[in-house]
């Protein structure tokens, strides 16, 4: 009996830790999007850094086949930006390493030498993977929600 007692104590204990673990990945994810999406408005360029070594699979809100953003991809320039991300809920694969994030992007932006784009809503799901400390995305889609607008852009080099 005693032998029981321990292991479900043990047990019990694995799965507080186990859930810590997840909450944490949970908040230090959600930090890095909303880092990013106020780098983004305050400098009107896309935060440095953020893209995995081994580069981001992705589809854009813009539509067209998937594509690959290396992690030295120059950064996107902006006019504007007042985009804000809602709703975020993470999902937790490996604690402290690997975590999905899916949420809504609302707002509007400019990027240079583009439309402005005043009705941008999309979803977004970003895999995020962590790197040196940071954590950064690996895979990324993006698709308007009826009624709004994703942006035109085609290429990185855009």
């Amino acid at each position: 009996m005693r032998t029981l007692i321990f292991v479900i104590c043990g047990v019990l204990s694995l799965a507080a830790t186990l859930a810590q673990a997840d909450e944490a990945t949970e908040q230090a994810v959600i930090k890095a999007i909303m880092d990013a999406t106020a780098y983004n408005r305050e400098n009107l360029r896309g935060k440095p850094d953020t893209v995995a070594a081994e580069g981001s699979l992705e589809f854009w809100s813009s539509g067209g086949l998937l594509h690959e953003v290396p992690a030295d991809a120059p950064e996107q320039e902006f006019e504007s930006f007042s985009l804000n991300p809602k709703h975020i809920t993470v999902i937790t694969l490996v604690p402290g390493q690997i975590a999905v994030a899916q949420y809504y992007s609302e707002g509007s932006m400019h990027l240079k030498d583009g439309p402005m784009i005043s009705n941008y809503r999309t979803r977004a799901t970003q895999v995020f993977v962590k790197e040196g400390g940071q954590w950064k995305v690996r895979a990324a889609h993006w698709s308007p929600i009826a009624g709004g607008a994703g942006t035109t852009q085609t290429s990185v080099d855009d």
